[in-house]
């Protein structure tokens, strides 16, 4: 016996189904989702964090760079060479 019953008794179906036990089981799904998408947001916006700036650096700094060093000959400044970019990876993720 337990706890009163026999092991070949089957509970019947309101038992098994507390809406107690339905209440906690649908919100841990729902805050598992709502993790999930949390998630998937975070790592997509650093992948376009990181897409923009590399494309800053490859295809938009250059030319920033022969603007600059046109406006500096204009005005008489002399002007080093244009800095090499670059990369620091901060995490060493890639």
């Amino acid at each position: 016996m337990n706890g009163g019953r026999r092991d070949s008794e089957v509970l019947p179906v309101h038992t098994r189904l507390d809406p107690y036990w339905l209440s906690l089981i649908l919100s841990g799904i729902v805050q598992l989702v709502l993790f999930l998408r949390w998630l998937y947001r975070r790592i997509r916006n650093d992948d376009l964090n990181r897409a923009f700036v590399h494309d800053m650096a490859t295809n938009h700094l250059p030319h920033i760079y022969d603007i600059l060093v046109k406006l500096c000959e204009k005005q008489g400044i002399e002007v080093d060479s244009q800095p090499a970019i670059r990369w620091v990876e901060l995490n060493n993720s890639r």
